[in-house]
């Protein structure tokens, strides 16, 4: 099937008051659990490749994402590719000449003005080359000297007018807001803020974005999808259950040597994840 682009699949997703599951990968068996995962349940899916992961690949963004693509290609359901948090301009700009129909520009570190600068400035590039961009907002700092607060950082809230703003000023497609998830937690114990979630997906015109989706319970996921959230990023989940069975295979087969064998039984873990959580947010 051919490369499907994710601003489609979240618009749709948005349209009809679901969420498109969205998957980072790091390795190419990341990317075929994902492909499985997502075609064991009929579904769209996005592969994203962070910037993080792109550092892992000792900085070559190509080899993955061209096996991405190889994979979006042949699989029976829809796929998108996605580069997720990227920080550098240089990374921002192979996007699109690597396959992917979107970017998630990440600049809430800085100082309000100067995260706005950037994304204008990246989302008027995505934009020129045909690409759909995501932005962050997490909580602005205060009059009194309070730095930004991250959109993961602990207590951290996107405020509705604030993100109205931003959205306007910046021109960018979706927005992935500070609700109360947190990246890479390995409990699922995060309890998001429902009310702030519906007051934000009725003050934005765009889409909005759930990160660090993996310490999220499953009844809290599928609450923030009716509430208006069109896109869901899960990253640890499936490192957790690749490295889960890849232990418990060499733990009871201490004499294995060949990768084909672990990797396969963690690919599989990491398959069966990607369904499990798309067919949470189904619903």
């Amino acid at each position: 099937m051919p490369l499907v682009t994710t601003g489609e699949l979240v618009t749709r997703a948005a349209a009809a008051q679901s969420a498109v599951a969205a998957f980072n990968a790091v390795t190419l068996e990341h990317v075929e659990a994902i492909v499985t995962g997502a075609e064991s349940t009929d579904a769209p899916v996005v592969v994203q490749v962070s910037e993080n992961a792109v550092k892992f690949r000792r900085g070559r963004l190509q080899p993955l994402a061209r096996a991405a693509v190889a994979a979006a290609e042949r699989a029976a359901v829809p796929v998108a590719l996605h580069l997720d948090h990227v920080h550098s301009d240089v990374l921002l700009r192979q996007a699109a000449d690597a396959g992917f129909s979107s970017v998630m520009y990440d600049a809430a570190r800085l100082p309000y003005a100067e995260n706005l600068a950037a994304t204008r400035a990246a989302a008027d590039w995505a934009h020129a080359q045909g690409l759909w961009i995501e932005a962050e907002l997490g909580q602005i700092g205060g009059k009194d000297g309070a730095p930004p607060l991250d959109a993961h950082a602990p207590g951290a809230r996107t405020d509705p007018t604030e993100a109205r703003a931003f959205v306007a000023d910046s021109g960018v497609d979706a927005l992935a807001v500070a609700v109360g998830s947190a990246h890479a937690m390995t409990s699922r114990t995060a309890t998001l803020d429902h009310d702030l979630i519906e007051r934000l997906a009725a003050t934005l015109d765009v889409p909005l974005v759930l990160h660090g989706s993996s310490g999220v319970p499953d009844g809290e996921l599928a609450t923030a999808v009716t509430g208006g959230i069109a896109k869901v990023n899960v990253g640890t989940a499936l490192s957790i259950a690749m490295t889960g069975a890849v232990r418990e295979f060499l733990t009871t087969h201490p004499e294995a040597v060949d990768t084909r064998a672990y990797l396969g039984v963690g690919r599989e873990a990491m398959a069966a994840e990607v369904a499990r959580i798309i067919r949470v947010l189904a619903g």
